[in-house]
């Protein structure tokens, strides 16, 4: 008999959330085959079996939160039946009600229960709370307006006071479910999204600095360059090699928006591992590209390309999370003109694109139609001074306006 528990996943990351069992009790499971999926803030890690057997139970249910160490299943001797493909479509994750950190672990994944002909769901730890209470399930009205019953339900309906008969002139009035509110928990990694984009607005003395890119001569050497770039490096040359490249070059430029603040003390990075921001159906995630100062235009091309993929696929490592010292965040993608981007964790500072538009610009003294972005840089004012911010951003303005310099310096 062996122990699936929670492995160790990083130094700062103590717990995380069963977001998939990939077996079930009575399946049999190969030795280093993946048992369950668990979602952390940064990543989702498969878990494995370390011994052969079939699944006898368990330990949590999918929406739990468990923590490192924690037993999560148990692995018995002998075979097992084959995975089952259930007859109907699967309940998704997130459709599953997530108990809280302080309800009971459940034994098993949850379950419908039948009741009268009507289909009710409950959380495992709803049910095991209400048999010890002794209450029958069919008799709890759930807040939740799907019909779940959860722990809080089972212990309002155990506490709430009997009701009182209205007054004979008094009309009741029935609450009717029309489907127009639906509650749905977010994801751990929402919720670690929002809880450091907080922390980040509350604990930074954070400020915006605009200015905008004639796109013209960048445009124009892409499409010249772009077929032979293709050919002999078999990737596609985008904008994002060009913009990491100047950013690169600005940071060596302006130190202090390359550091990280830490009590009264500067951290001072000698490398550049440039962030960039993907947006994934799980919410934004930012892996980095590593020593991008070394990276030729096809090489970051090629690593944005991975990162991407490996994103949209669930597939990134907190290898590829750890260790940014800028950030990169593209809301011209999503037709963005403007936006005044919130800084990445410790990172003093991160820049913003944005869609190109065509304007009228006046170019000498004449009024000329020009591809123009708007580029934002938000930094921590307690850093970086007002005249860095400026010149960091009117650098990168200059290096895009001028690609052939990123070119000949690459």
């Amino acid at each position: 008999m062996a122990e699936i528990r929670v492995p160790e996943l990083a130094e700062s990351i103590t717990e995380g959330t069963i977001a998939k069992w990939l077996k079930q009790p009575g399946e049999s499971v190969d030795k280093g085959e993946f048992i369950v999926e668990l979602e952390t803030d940064k990543v989702n890690v498969e878990v494995i079996s370390e011994e052969a057997g079939t699944v006898q139970e368990l330990m949590a249910a999918e929406g739990d939160t468990v923590e490192v160490g924690q037993v999560i299943a148990i692995v018995g001797e002998g075979s097992g039946a084959p995975a089952q493909q259930p007859a109907a479509p699967a309940q998704p994750a997130q459709e599953q009600p997530a108990p809280t950190a302080s309800e009971p672990v459940a034994a098993q994944a949850p379950i419908e229960e039948t009741t009268s002909g009507d289909r009710l769901i409950a959380s495992p730890a709803a049910r095991k709370l209400a048999r010890e209470k002794g209450i029958n399930l069919a008799d709890i009205s759930p807040v939740d307006p799907m019909g779940r019953v959860r722990v809080q339900d089972v212990e309002a309906h155990g506490t709430a006071p009997k009701a009182q008969p209205a007054a004979p002139a008094a009309k009741q009035e029935t609450k009717v479910d029309d489907g127009r509110v639906e509650r749905v928990k977010m994801s751990r990694r929402r919720q670690t999204i929002a809880k450091r984009l907080l922390e980040v607005k509350q604990n930074t003395a954070m400020l915006t600095t605009f200015n905008e890119i004639d796109m013209t001569n960048v445009m124009e050497l892409r499409s010249r360059k772009k077929d032979e770039f293709f050919d002999k490096n078999d990737v596609r040359l985008g904008f994002m090699s060009f913009f990491t490249k100047a950013v690169v070059a600005a940071l060596k430029k302006y130190p202090n928006v390359n550091s990280e603040l830490d009590g009264d003390e500067l951290i001072m990075k000698n490398y550049f591992d440039i962030g960039i921001a993907v947006s994934t159906e799980g919410g934004l995630v930012v892996p980095n590209v590593v020593d991008a100062d070394r990276k030729n235009f096809a090489e970051i091309e090629a690593t944005i390309g991975e990162l991407a993929k490996k994103a949209r696929d669930n597939k990134l490592t907190l290898a590829d999370m750890s260790g940014g010292s800028f950030t990169i965040t593209n809301g011209g993608v999503f037709g963005s003109l403007l936006s005044t981007p919130i800084l990445n964790g410790t990172q003093v500072g991160i820049l913003g694109m944005h869609t190109i538009q065509k304007r009228p610009i006046a170019v000498g003294n004449n009024v000329e139609i020009r591809p123009m972005m708007y580029v934002a840089l938000s930094y921590d004012h307690r850093v970086i001074d007002g005249k860095d911010s400026v010149g960091f951003l009117k650098m990168i303005k200059e290096l895009i306006e001028n690609p052939e310099d990123l070119l000949l310096g690459s």
